[in-house]
C-alpha cells in the first residue's frame, strides 16, 4: 500500500493536524471566490478534500460541491455535512471524476506530489483538467518548496491527546519526506510523508500538457505575488 493511502486512512494523522487553523483557511476561499468573481450556484470539485473542511466552507459561501479523496475514513467523516448541493466521494485524483462538468476545480493545501512516477502526477492534472467545463478554472495550492527546503525543521516533538509524536524531516532525491514515530502508550507506530519538491517550472510543465493556462500566482493566502525566495505558498489560477 502507498503511504498515502496508509497514513492518510489513520487516525494518527487526523491527531496530528486537528488543530490546522480553520481561520487562515476561510480566509483563503473567501479571497477566492472573490478573486474569480464565482456566481453562486458555480459547480466546484475539491479534489483530496480530506474530511472536507474547505469544500463544506465552499458550499457555504453557496457553491454546488464535490468533495473526493482517496481516504475512505475521510469521507467517511466528511459525508456527515452532506446537503442537497454537497456531496462527497471515495475518488482516485488520477482518475476523471466527471468530464466537462465542473465550474472550478479545486487542490488546496499542498495535497498534491505523493506518486513515485512524474506519469501520474500528470494524470492527475489531465484529470483535474478534464473534469473542467470549457473555460473553468483550475486552483492549485501547493507548498513554496524553496522556502521550505531553506527552513526546514529537521526534528521536533509534539504530545497531542497525550500521544508523542516525534518528527523528521529530510530532502532526498527531489522529495521532501516527514518521518513520523508515534508512541501512544505501549503502541508504538511510523508513518512517513513523501512530497515531490514540485516548483513552479514543473507545475508549469504539468498544466501546458494539461492543455491549461496560468492566468494568475499567488504566493499566500491573502492572494499577494509569489517570490519564490519569500513566498509562503504557490497558488497558480488556470484556465481551461
Amino acid at each position: 500500500m502507498s503511504w498515502f493511502a496508509n497514513w492518510f486512512d489513520s487516525p494518527y494523522y487526523h491527531t496530528l493536524y486537528k488543530n490546522r487553523d480553520e481561520k487562515e483557511a476561510q480566509v483563503f476561499i473567501d479571497n477566492l471566490v472573490q478573486h474569480l468573481q464565482a456566481p453562486k450556484g458555480s459547480t466546484l470539485i475539491d479534489i483530496a478534500c480530506g474530511k472536507g473542511r474547505h469544500a463544506t466552507y465552499f458550499n457555504s459561501l453557496g457553491l454546488d460541491v464535490v468533495g473526493v479523496d482517496l481516504s475512505p475514513n475521510s469521507i467517511a467523516s466528511a459525508t456527515k455535512n452532506e446537503n442537497a448541493t454537497l456531496q462527497f466521494a471515495v475518488h482516485d485524483m488520477r482518475e476523471v471524476y466527471q468530464k466537462n462538468n465542473f465550474d472550478v476545480v479545486t487542490n488546496l493545501f499542498t495535497s498534491f506530489g505523493y506518486f513515485e512516477d512524474n506519469t501520474d502526477e500528470q494524470k492527475a492534472i489531465n484529470a483535474m483538467a478534464s473534469n473542467l467545463k470549457s473555460g473553468g478554472i483550475l486552483i492549485i495550492d501547493f507548498m513554496n518548496v524553496k522556502k521550505v527546503i531553506a527552513n526546514l525543521v529537521l526534528e521536533e516533538q509534539k504530545i497531542i491527546d497525550g500521544i508523542l509524536f516525534n518528527i523528521t524531516r529530510t530532502v532526498e532525491n527531489g522529495h521532501i519526506i516527514k518521518d513520523i514515530e508515534i508512541i501512544d502508550g505501549t503502541e508504538k507506530q511510523h508513518f512517513q510523508e513523501k512530497v515531490k519538491a514540485i516548483t513552479l517550472a514543473d507545475y508549469s510543465n504539468f498544466i501546458s500538457k494539461a492543455e491549461l493556462k496560468i492566468i494568475d500566482i499567488f504566493g499566500n493566502y491573502k492572494l499577494d505575488s509569489f517570490d519564490e525566495d519569500t513566498a509562503d505558498r504557490l497558488i497558480l489560477i488556470c484556465k481551461k
